[in-house]
């Protein structure tokens, strides 16, 4: 038995089509980078606010940033 659903993060594919580097994103957000970086590497599972402001920042739906399958 799974304890987790499995936690997919297309952050990178839509903070690149956004035309922001994980710098820009994270000053944007008001986090640190190395929060970025472990985001799109899929070992953080972002709080329902920040992945609403990452939403917001890279202008894509959460459902298609953040996947839980």
């Amino acid at each position: 038995m799974k304890s987790m659903a499995e936690f997919v993060c297309h952050l990178k594919k839509y903070r690149q089509m956004a035309g922001l580097t994980q710098e820009d994103l994270a000053l944007k957000i008001g986090v640190r980078r190395e929060t970025i970086s472990r985001l799109e590497a899929g070992k953080y599972n972002p709080s329902l606010k920040l992945a609403m402001e990452i939403s917001r920042a890279v202008r894509a739906p959460i459902e298609e940033i953040f996947v839980f399958e």
